[in-house]
């Protein structure tokens, strides 16, 4: 079943100059419930917009955005809003969690705005997430006692606590070494699954992206499925041209 799909969306900005600046170009993607898709593509390729338009933060210039059987075009403020707060989990980079918050206090804050039991019960089901993330011991450590991997894997405890049934995660590994981001990946991948989520990653890791079934590069606003194994055969032969290349290296 299709979660979420675009149809030829595009996305432009207002300059200060009155020129308008593409961003997207008749960007065409469906999502399905429990697929994983990742996106890769340089620094201003367009792809924290994308994440922004999937995750209903932001509205495209052009085309068309349905969640489930529900076009976005032209629903209210508050109807994205709670559309977006029930059903997507966002997972950032540089974790965003709130400094003077324990880890409790923080996966909790998403269930403040819920209602009914999910809101009487948050603390517990904040709970019962640290400890599905392996931090059933750190429910009242500050983010600043965290280390790297402890404080992203908060954050995916919080993008989790309503049970989204999209999640996406912007660079979840931009900020970790790469041990400690193999881990948070496999976690991520994991409890994606068991929830049945779907799950949406942009990266510019190749070996991030080839965790997902279902591969695309964005490129000057232009979405293209893309074979990652050409990919990392490019990639491969690159880094060794520049090794060749380098004064003084052996030949």
């Amino acid at each position: 079943m299709t979660l979420v799909s675009l149809r030829g969306v595009a996305k432009q900005v207002l300059l200060p100059d009155d020129s308008r600046l593409d961003i997207l170009h008749a960007v065409d993607l469906d999502v399905d419930a429990g697929d994983h898709v990742s996106i890769v593509g340089r620094s201003g390729s367009g792809k924290t917009t994308l994440l922004n338009i999937l995750g209903l933060l932001d509205s495209p210039s052009a085309g068309e955005v349905r969640f489930g059987d529900e076009s976005t075009l032209t629903m209210r403020a508050g109807r994205l809003d709670r559309m977006r707060g029930a059903n997507v989990g966002f997972v950032f980079q540089q974790f965003n969690l709130l400094a003077g918050r324990t880890a409790l206090e923080n996966v909790a804050m998403p269930l403040s705005y819920a209602s009914g039991a999910s809101f009487w019960k948050r603390d517990a089901l904040a709970a019962a997430m640290l400890d599905r993330v392996g931090l059933s011991h750190r429910l009242s450590s500050l983010p600043d006692r965290l280390s790297g991997g402890e404080q992203q894997r908060v954050a995916i405890a919080r993008a989790l606590v309503r049970s989204p049934r999209l999640i996406l995660a912007d660079e979840p590994t931009g900020a970790l070494d790469v041990e400690t981001g193999a881990s948070v990946m496999s976690l991520l991948d994991e409890v994606a699954s068991e929830s049945g989520a779907a799950l949406v990653t942009i990266t510019h890791d190749l070996h991030v992206a080839a965790r997902a079934r279902r591969h695309y590069r964005l490129d000057a606003g232009v979405l293209q499925p893309v074979d990652l194994d050409h990919a990392f055969a490019a990639s491969t032969h690159a880094e060794r041209s520049v090794v060749v290349a380098e004064p003084g290296a052996p030949r």
